[in-house]
């Protein structure tokens, strides 16, 4: 009996698994359209702006270039002058001939650089190392950083042969703090501010950082890079800190101005650089980011950068092919 109640069982659902595959589904209930998706929420990063860096104050960091700025003693000055056309253009330019703002309707500039190590720039490994990375090797997370400002500037008024010491970094992590691993630490010294003076910024002696220094940075606090406002980062005969640096691979920052006008602690830089690939030097753009009740700088509301400001007088090129807005005299 219980194998024929089984067998029986069994032949049941299957008969009743075989109507249900036959049968059509009841029908659904009456669906409710779905409500329409709600618009995502701003990334974080866009809040941050409007909150923070909208209303932070920007410092310029950099020397604008031209031909008759400070360079190493070994390379020349650069050359500044108009573009030439290649090549024939129907109806607009002949080869040879200088595109000018009437008729062509614009114009560009040539330059010609003896090397890219000049003005305020960012020197990778490779300048020193040839198995260095080069400047296009350099990863885009060097862009924003905290920014640290080391100051022997009162030091170097003193002795302008002066060098940052393990002492002046303890001394500010003593006020501030340790430094921030991954940071970018600035040797503020003034000598900024002889960039007018081509002949004594570029000869020593001037401020620099010790050996020792730069491996404390390095080694201890793992900072990013170092920075100064020299061309040159001590003054000893082999260069052994640059030395160090470069056979290390770690990058660094020179021809650094306004150091004066930013926080020792705080503040952050942002960092571009020009990307020739396989460059042994980078044509670099620093700007500090500080807290909006600092005292210097400008903030978007003030700078907005869109639209530019007009020139106050027609771009004329001076003896150097550099343009400067002129007034024409009669």
């Amino acid at each position: 009996m219980k194998t024929a109640f089984v067998a029986a069982a069994t032949s049941a659902s299957l008969a009743l698994l075989v109507a249900c595959q036959k049968s059509p589904p009841p029908p659904d209930p009456v669906a409710t359209p779905a409500p329409p998706p709600k618009p995502a929420a701003p990334p974080t990063l866009w809040e941050a702006y409007q909150s923070t860096f909208k209303q932070a104050k920007y410092i310029d960091l950099t020397h604008a270039f031209n031909p008759s700025i400070p360079v190493w003693p070994g390379f020349g000055p650069a050359k500044f002058k108009p573009s030439v056309a290649g090549h024939d253009v129907p109806d607009l330019v002949k080869k040879g001939a200088e595109f000018k703002y009437k008729p062509q309707g614009f114009i560009a500039t040539a330059y010609e650089f003896t090397t890219d190590q000049y003005g305020t720039q960012l020197d990778p490994p490779a300048h020193w190392d040839e198995y260095g990375a080069t400047i296009s090797d350099l990863p885009p997370t060097f862009s924003v950083r905290p920014l640290v400002v080391i100051d022997i500037h009162e030091q170097a008024a003193r002795d302008p042969n002066y060098h940052c010491t393990v002492a002046d970094i303890q001394s500010w992590e003593t006020r501030h703090g340790t430094i921030p691993e991954g940071s970018v630490v600035m040797i503020r010294s003034d000598w900024y501010k002889k960039w007018n003076e081509p002949q004594r910024f570029a000869n020593a002696p001037f401020p620099g950082i010790k050996l020792d220094a730069l491996k404390f940075l390095h080694l201890e606090r793992k900072i990013l890079f170092h920075g100064h406002e020299a061309l040159d980062t001590d003054t000893t005969p082999s260069l052994e800190g640059e030395s160090w640096l470069m056979h290390n691979h770690f990058a660094q920052a020179e021809g650094v101005a306004n150091l004066d006008q930013v926080p020792e602690a705080g503040a952050l830089i942002s960092i571009g650089f020009a990307k020739p690939e396989g460059g042994t030097g980078g044509y670099a753009r620093y700007v500090a980011i500080a807290p909006p009740d600092w005292p210097h700088g400008v903030t978007i509301a003030e700078a907005p950068g869109a639209p530019l400001p007009k020139q106050p007088f027609p771009l004329k090129r001076d003896k150097d092919g550099v343009l400067r807005p002129t007034k024409e005299t009669k």
